[in-house]
């Protein structure tokens, strides 16, 4: 622990007006007695201003960069502005016979002002859709929905959701949520797309999930000729419909079911263990 020099001119005092022995009162206090007399003998030689910290590194660096080869550096970035820091390095070190690595030049360039930060656009989500749905089936919201049961664990609702009518398309409950989960669902909402004439298929809008970026998703889309829109990450109202929709403080179909299904999966477990 470091201590200002105040402090330090404070303990100085209380050992030397203390009634017990030195030793006692540094060891009531958590000071060694080594850490003590070298402030004691500071403190004895130049006061309270002896009693201030001095940094431990030298205020010279041994390899620092000459400054006459400083100015070389600066009149070469100056000659060849297009020059990063690492050409102007190379370049340096070849004519000049002379080694300074990137990191010397980068430095050196910044703090002459010399290197211009590049110019980052800043892109913020939408509060909502530039072109928004005008039918059904223009765009479909998928996500998860997670269930907890009560003594089997977590179950994920796997929902697809209308964007103009919010109506459910298709659902089902899954016991994970991998991309096979999230196309087995999208086939039984896909599932009347074949028996009809469409003109265009439906867009699917999903968040930035692993399963939403799996390969096989990919290919089934592909597949379907459905094209992928992703909601920009940490931004769940870009989903905002299917976010709010099974709403929690509501009986969803799927809770209604939960008795029977679970009650078939004991029997089919039973079964398979019989």
């Amino acid at each position: 622990m470091r201590y200002p020099a105040s402090e330090k001119a404070e303990i100085i005092q209380l050992v030397e007006q203390s009634h017990l022995p030195a030793k006692r009162t540094l060891d009531k206090l958590g000071i060694p007695r080594a850490t003590f007399y070298r402030w004691y003998d500071r403190y004895c030689e130049g006061g309270d201003e002896a009693l201030a910290d001095h940094r431990s590194r030298p205020d010279r660096v041994w390899n620092r960069i000459p400054d006459g080869v400083r100015r070389q550096i600066i009149d070469l970035a100056l000659e060849v502005p297009e020059l990063s820091p690492r050409e102007l390095a190379v370049r340096f070190t070849d004519e000049r016979k002379y080694f300074v690595s990137e990191a010397s030049v980068y430095r050196l360039l910044k703090a002459h002002d010399l290197i211009t930060s590049p110019a980052y656009v800043v892109i913020k989500a939408a509060n909502e859709f530039k072109d928004k749905t005008t039918a059904i089936n223009q765009l479909w919201q998928t996500d998860f929905t997670y269930l907890k049961i009560t003594g089997w664990g977590w179950y994920y609702l796997s929902t697809v959701l209308d964007d103009f009518s919010r109506y459910i398309v298709a659902w089902k409950l899954c016991p994970t949520m991998c991309a096979s989960d999230v196309t087995a669902t999208l086939d039984l909402a896909a599932s009347g797309l074949d028996q009809i004439t469409v003109t265009q298929r439906p867009r699917l809008l999903s968040d930035n999930g692993s399963s939403y970026v799996a390969d096989d998703l990919a290919k089934w889309l592909e597949h379907k000729g459905m094209e992928h829109v992703r909601g920009a990450p940490y931004h769940p109202q870009t989903q905002g419909k299917i976010e709010l929709a099974p709403d929690p403080e509501e009986p969803h179909p799927a809770r209604q079911l939960l008795p029977a299904w679970r009650s078939r999966t004991a029997d089919r477990c039973l079964r398979r263990a019989l």
